[in-house]
């Protein structure tokens, strides 16, 4: 798949270890400090250990400037989709646009012992794709009358729409499977996996479900983003590995990832303050430079660019 052209975003996925908060807080400040773009945080209620996501990532918009946040992502059963949609619009709003979206069909087994609901794989799939129209059904006030959903895992009988965000927000699914991924191409904004995650499909056949998914349902898989978690990786003096070496070792393997199968977000996965500040100070600049050049040298008619 080629570079469809996004803007680049870096940033950090950051564990809400209840016994560090200070900790938590402050590797999202540092994200901001050291030029990175958005803090993301893992969203497990079930485990008592894990501050609330979506109560730190208000604390983390309070305490940043233009630091971007997002859940990811949100255990969609454990947050039923009517309230999270203002959830989700009152701390865009708060943060002055700077919250997206991101959303997976939970942890069945964990989820159930919280709600004593037990949904097969395939149910949870149903049931995701309902709250992604309930969500977009909630921040959309401009459409008339009340919104009602009359769905198989979802109920509303009425509900008054509301409030509107203070941007668009973008939701991106965190998914692998092929009916996950054709779900991302009909009806999402991004793809947000963890690379050591992406098994079988592989990524490149990931990508093809998702775009023919997204053709076949009138879209133009191009404006679909793809996001990308980051967890093998280490910075040594000499490379050994993919994202295992020097900086500048950094910026040819993510440049690959950029070019050959379009992804432009990516999220360092480590609550390492030396590892992000490199990864801000070191690896980020030298990568956007490289992301331009290479744009600009591509042109257009080959659709890279």
């Amino acid at each position: 798949m080629p570079d469809y052209g996004h803007e680049l975003v870096l940033g950090t996925f950051i564990t809400p270890d209840a016994g560090a908060a200070e900790d938590v807080v402050g590797l999202a400040e540092l994200t901001e400090a050291v030029g990175l773009d958005m803090v993301t945080i893992q969203d497990h209620p079930y485990n008592a250990e894990f501050l609330d996501t979506y109560t730190l990532l208000t604390w983390i918009a309070a305490r940043t400037s233009r630091l971007r946040v997002s859940a990811n992502v949100t255990s969609l059963p454990l947050r039923p989709p009517a309230v999270l949609a203002r959830t989700a619009a009152s701390l865009d709003i708060l943060s002055g646009g700077r919250f997206e979206m991101g959303l997976g069909a939970g942890v069945p087994t964990a989820a159930s012992r919280m709600t004593g609901r037990q949904l097969s794989a395939g149910e949870s799939v149903d049931a995701l794709e309902e709250a992604i129209d309930i969500l977009r059904g909630v921040w959309d006030v401009a459409a008339d009358g009340p919104l009602r959903h009359h769905g198989q895992h979802y109920e509303i009988p009425q509900m008054r729409r509301g409030p509107r965000p203070a941007h668009d927000i973008a939701i991106s699914l965190g998914a692998y499977k092929p009916r996950m991924l054709r779900l991302v191409g009909r009806k999402a904004d991004g793809w947000l996996p963890t690379l050591d995650y992406i098994k079988d499909p592989d990524i490149a056949t990931s990508s093809e479900l998702i775009d023919a998914a997204a053709t076949e349902a009138g879209r133009d898989p191009r404006e679909i983003r793809r996001h990308l978690n980051l967890f093998d990786i280490g910075f040594t003096p000499v490379g050994r590995s993919f994202l295992h070496g020097p900086p500048e070792q950094w910026v040819d393997d993510l440049l690959s990832l950029v070019l050959e199968h379009g992804f432009s977000s990516f999220f360092i996965g480590r609550d390492d303050p030396a590892m992000i500040r490199t990864f801000g100070e070191e690896v980020a600049p030298a990568l956007r430079e490289e992301v331009a050049r290479e744009r600009r040298r591509l042109s257009p008619a080959d659709g890279r660019a």
